[in-house]
């Protein structure tokens, strides 16, 4: 199904706009919605730090603990006992709980929480009406699942779901009412439609990346350039203040929680500032385009295989039981990995040198640590920061050339499993890992150069790489920017990276999120029509025939019209010869007996049109022409909103066994002014009135104004 962005331009509409100019209400409303959007801002900030907070907590006593366990346990010469299969077991057990947990409730609780949310909110925003997503529920289940899979390890991050998070918040505030605990506010009734509500929506997914990254511009323009299928000049201003307010809020509670006094911690993802200003040589622009040739290239690889293992899962994984053991067995698999990597690698460095919050001694020296585990005994966001600022010589050219292909699989395995994660950690610290691992190794081979920095390069490096799967480049330049603060004129190396992995990933398959939507097959209108499409008219493509409802039309006919099919929008005809009001329908006749009279209703005059839900209300509320003198007065279009978003199904409307020859008047109802075409328009046309207007719904008409057709969403994409 469709969501309804196109204004029902009523009669009731219409009574309502000219209150509004004789109240001054227009000018109450802007205020309010400035008011929502800067609530939006403040409540996601709050649920990101507690997220964040949740998540330090439990991973410092996880890798404390596993810390102790290790330096407890290496066999010693000089004594007897230690034994690391211990630690090992222990790793396991500290890393399928919390999984467990999280998945088992993304699968049997909200399964619409299941990956970053992502792809979810940019559907919804693309008009496709999406199960679920903005629900309290789905928020619970979203923030207790993304700890939970980050605390047990997984190959992940918190930074995607948090623009799920703040799409949840968006849709709850703006409708002052909650249909989880049927608890109605009483207040911002205005925006009870699905238009307001999108814009609120954006609002939220901007205000998530700005509490997720500190990046309140590159909030902005990540709803811009990702997210938004719809855009207008105020919603720039609003969503750029929701953003702002976002990461305000967040730098001012997490600075508190450290014990900062100059309010620097901006971010969930705090990659922190480089110690000198990063520069670069004209003769590194080429190294730097290669490095986007060599992420587009791996990204697509990456997108490549992880559709294929979504695939697999989908065909031969259908049991929820199954789901949840599959997030066990990559758990285990991630810390087999790890632990391989840790024992039979030697990588040792003199303690000091590299910060690392938990340093392991295992085989070392006194006074060195593992460089291996210190990469994998923190958070992921934690090693994407030790890769960027740690000094050159902390790592082994092995180290990180394994590293690299086993965080590469383990992050394709993850992604697309029942649990709350994000994408972009797992392809930064990938990206970030070979790009330090390149720059080793062009040390190695050119040892007298000066303009090898390591860190440079792993933040080239992480870019290219999220620009090969995410395909992103203006808003994650942004991003990437304020996250760790470097100097606008590095702006230009990432942008070179950035568009040059986005082209060259382009020319082999899209986005993860676009393939993530492409195989869920998710009816998403591309900002042009298909090739296929091209040199068709409206008449190849409409849907027909098309079943229509008179103006004014027995109650009963309209009872059964929607008892015997699903469809969501009826055009309303008037002028039709031979059907009168009163023996249009016959109670003792089946629905099939009067095909023929619907084909007459057919050939009426397109008068305007009627939803689904609108009619449903209509026959709840008993909105009759025989009762209209007592229902008219007090009806209202908050009569319709005040059910929304959970409109009734017809099951609740009782028979009108009482009622058969009531009519209904629609003309107080329906939208008086569809958007109609003619039959032999061309469909890059209607394709793009459809897309800018976010129609739900295009009536086709002949020249005499009769109904041809009707063009849906799947019309542009399935036929």
């Amino acid at each position: 199904q469709s969501l309804d962005y196109d204004v029902c331009d009523n009669t009731l509409f219409q009574d309502e706009q000219r209150k509004r100019l004789r109240d001054r209400f227009s000018l109450r409303t802007n205020v309010i919605r400035w008011i929502i959007f800067i609530l939006i801002g403040i409540i996601t900030a709050l649920i990101a730090c507690t997220i964040n907070i949740i998540i330090e907590e439990l991973s410092e006593i996880k890798y404390k603990f596993l810390k102790s366990s290790v330096d407890n346990n290496v066999p010693m010469t000089d004594r007897e006992g230690g034994d690391l299969a211990l630690p090992f077991l222990w790793w396991i057990l500290l890393s399928i709980i919390p999984v467990a947990i999280g998945a088992s409730m993304v699968t049997f609780i909200e399964p619409i929480t299941a990956g970053s949310g992502i792809p979810q909110v940019k559907s919804y925003l693309n008009g496709v009406k999406v199960p679920r997503i903005v629900r309290v529920k789905t928020l619970a289940v979203k923030a207790i699942g993304v700890i939970t899979s980050v605390v047990g390890g997984l190959a992940g991050g918190k930074e995607g779901p948090m623009i799920h998070a703040g799409a949840v918040v968006a849709a709850g505030i703006s409708q002052g009412k909650s249909t989880t605990f049927v608890k109605d506010f009483r207040i911002f009734k205005a925006f009870r439609d699905d238009h307001e509500k999108r814009d609120f929506v954006l609002g939220g997914a901007a205000a998530g990346v700005s509490a997720a990254f500190g990046a309140p511009i590159g909030g902005m323009l990540f709803s811009l350039e990702e997210a938004a299928s719809f855009w207008n000049q105020n919603l720039i201003w609003r969503t750029l203040i929701a953003s702002i307010i976002s990461s305000f809020t967040l730098n001012i509670v997490l600075s508190a929680y450290h014990g900062l006094k100059d309010f620097t911690f901006t971010g969930l993802f705090n990659l922190g500032k480089f110690d000198q200003p990063l520069s670069f040589e004209y003769f590194e622009l080429p190294i730097f385009m290669l490095f986007g040739v060599a992420g587009g290239l791996l990204g697509a690889a990456w997108n490549s295989l992880n559709m294929r293992i979504n695939q697999f899962r989908k065909r031969f994984v259908p049991w929820k039981v199954g789901k949840v053991c599959e997030a066990i067995l990559v758990a285990i698999l991630g810390v087999t990995m790890a632990c391989t990597m840790i024992y039979f690698i030697n990588d040792c460095r003199p303690l000091g040198n590299d910060p690392t919050i938990h340093p392991v001694q295992l085989f070392c020296e006194d006074n060195e640590y593992n460089a291996v585990a210190a990469l994998w005994f923190q958070t992921p966001e934690a090693t994407v920061r030790a890769l960027f600022h740690d000094p050159p010589g902390s790592h082994k050219i092995l180290t990180l050339t394994m590293f690299t292909l086993v965080y590469y699989i383990l992050s394709c395995a993850t992604f697309g499993l029942n649990v709350s994660l994000g994408v972009f950690i797992p392809t930064a610290l990938v990206g970030a890992a070979w790009g330090r691992l390149i720059a080793m190794l062009l040390f190695y081979l050119f040892p007298e150069t000066q303009f090898l920095h390591p860190g440079k390069y792993a933040l080239i490096g992480a870019a290219a790489n999220l620009g090969g799967v995410l395909r992103m480049t203006i808003s994650l330049s942004v991003i990437l920017m304020e996250t760790t603060g470097i100097e606008t004129s590095f702006f230009f190396p990432l942008i070179i990276a950035l568009i040059s992995a986005k082209w060259v990933g382009d020319y082999f398959n899209e986005g993860i999120y676009d393939t993530v939507i492409e195989v869920n097959n998710v009816p998403m209108l591309p900002w042009e029509p298909l090739p296929q499409y091209k040199g068709l008219t409206a008449n190849e493509i409409m849907s027909k025939p098309v079943i229509c409802i008179k103006r004014v039309d027995k109650a009963h006919y309209i009872y059964e019209v929607l008892r015997k099919c699903e469809h969501n929008g009826f055009p309303v005809v008037d002028n039709v010869e031979g059907v009168s009001t009163i023996t249009a329908y016959k109670p003792e006749r089946n629905f099939n007996s009067y095909t023929a009279l619907q084909d007459r209703r057919s050939e009426g005059r397109v008068c305007g049109i009627i939803l689904r839900s609108q009619l449903i209300v209509v026959l709840l509320k008993s909105l009759y022409v025989e009762n209209k003198q007592f229902w008219l007065p007090e009806t209202t279009i908050q009569t319709f909103r005040d059910v929304y978003p959970r409109y009734p199904s017809i099951k609740s409307v009782r028979p009108l066994d009482r009622k058969i020859h009531y009519t209904v008047d629609l003309s107080l109802f329906m939208n008086p002014s569809p958007i109609r075409v003619n039959a032999h328009d061309c469909v890059p046309k209607i394709f793009n009135i459809f897309r800018a207007l976010g129609l739900r719904h295009m009536l086709v008409i002949n020249n005499e104004n009769r109904i041809a057709g009707i063009i849906t969403r799947r019309d542009f994409i399935y036929k």
